[in-house]
């Protein structure tokens, strides 16, 4: 039942119950619009969310708008917050593009909301204001950003998964010697050449806690920071041991995915959003590829990289805030948050509330993942999500480190002025 219609019928009820004197019995309607992303899975889950939110509560109804994705979306939400014309809930990212649109004056404070106690402190901190109040609910599942491995060979070799760099190093050794590619890369897709640097954060800041804060007050740097040019490091590694695939620098994502499925390669530094495709091209294999964190060098501070999912908002502006903070409240729950994205959606990560559960069918890597999320300090959120310097070159820069064209060293001090002239465009202070 598309909207209009819903609300044709909100009117034609009201209009007979008028008719034979029973309006004194209406339900009161509070209507709320809800700005909505525009990829498929978001979509599916919000109409099946606020279906299921309107059934529980009738004197509530929620129009969605589709947004347009990309850089036009983000203008948009900046220019309706800017303007006080934006919907009464919203959906937009977190992190350091949540920042960015001033959410002290421009979004409701839910500091003090009962489910907060029930949300995730790895994904709060991404949604937590300059002055510590939170603002926003998860829409959606984490992803991990670690090696994604074929468990197959690790059975037929005996190999346990590593916790440090250098058992990293010795299983690769075992897999090469076994005939095997003991690690994927696809330069084809550039992209893809970034994660052994983007995923090696949360060993950043096991390292140097306060790593995030003093790279975007730009009083800390990649180069001579052994800790932060660990991933330049660890791309140097493997491919100075000749661990790589052969065509590592035309094979693409699905070759990569491909390889990894049909056990050709063991290793494969990736987001866990690749499992639904794996699921979806090799639904017989999917079993067989599991996940771990990007190792560190020290056993006992082994944990994950996470990619924290949108959150939804209020707006300041909405003339709504009881009506919208029941929506919220609803997908801060099992029920609205998880329930929907489950009964419809390929599960690609873990669900940052709690009592929400993975279903017993989820693919290994993705309850591999959620073992991170059992115990605390075992998680920490993409330095994109802390910081919003990121230079857009390190793709580039990746490729050529990963292709022993650049020394890890040169790499580090070449991002480093990458980054300058991104923190400059943003009028960042002290660059």
């Amino acid at each position: 039942m598309t909207m209009n219609t819903r609300k044709a019928l909100v009117g034609l009820t009201a209009g007979l119950m008028a008719m034979t004197g029973m309006v004194g019995i209406a339900v009161a309607q509070t209507s709320l619009t809800l700005f909505s992303p525009n990829d498929q899975a978001a979509v599916a889950y919000t109409e099946e969310m606020v279906a299921a939110f309107e059934a529980a509560n009738p004197d509530i109804s929620v129009e969605i708008e589709v947004g347009p994705g990309g850089t036009e979306r983000d203008n948009m939400v900046k220019s309706r917050l800017a303007t006080g014309t934006m919907n009464d809930v919203f959906v937009y990212n977190t992190g350091s593009l949540f920042q960015a649109i001033n959410p002290i004056q421009t979004t409701t404070d839910l500091s003090a909301e009962p489910y907060m106690a029930t949300i995730l402190d790895s994904f709060k901190q991404t949604v937590t204001a300059t002055d510590g109040t939170l603002h926003g609910v998860p829409y959606g599942q984490a992803m991990g950003g670690g090696i994604l491995y074929n468990k197959k060979i690790y059975e037929e070799l005996g190999l346990s998964v590593p916790t440090t760099w250098d058992e990293f190093m010795a299983n690769n050794a075992k897999i090469k010697e076994a005939g095997k590619a003991p690690v994927i890369q696809t330069f084809g897709d550039t992209w893809t050449s970034q994660l052994f640097v983007l995923a090696d954060y949360f060993n950043v800041q096991a390292a140097e806690p306060d790593f995030a804060t003093k790279y975007t007050a730009n009083e800390a740097k990649y180069a001579g920071n052994p800790a932060a040019m660990g991933g330049f490091q660890k791309q140097a590694d493997v491919f100075n041991a000749g661990d790589l695939n052969e065509d590592f620098g035309a094979a693409v994502l699905d070759d990569g995915l491909r390889m990894l499925a049909q056990g050709e390669g063991a290793h494969y530094p990736m987001l866990t959003f690749a499992v639904g495709t794996i699921a979806q091209n090799y639904p017989d294999l999917v079993g067989d590829v599991g996940y771990f964190a990007l190792p560190g060098n020290d056993a006992a501070k082994n944990g994950t990289t996470v990619w924290m999912p949108t959150a939804l908002y209020i707006s300041a502006s909405s003339p709504n805030q009881e009506a919208a903070k029941k929506l919220v409240a609803f997908v801060a729950s099992k029920e609205g948050g998880c329930d929907p994205w489950v009964k419809i959606n390929a599960i690609t990560g873990p669900f940052l509330i709690q009592g929400c559960e993975l279903p017993a069918d989820v693919p290994p890597a993705v309850a591999d993942l959620q073992t991170y999320f059992t115990a605390d300090g075992r998680t920490a959120p993409a330095l994109e999500f802390l910081s919003p310097v990121k230079g857009p070159n390190l793709e580039n820069i990746t490729v050529e480190v990963g292709s022993g064209i650049r020394t890890p060293e040169d790499a580090a001090a070449l991002y480093d002025e990458d980054v300058k002239k991104q923190a400059q465009q943003l009028g960042l202070p002290g660059w």
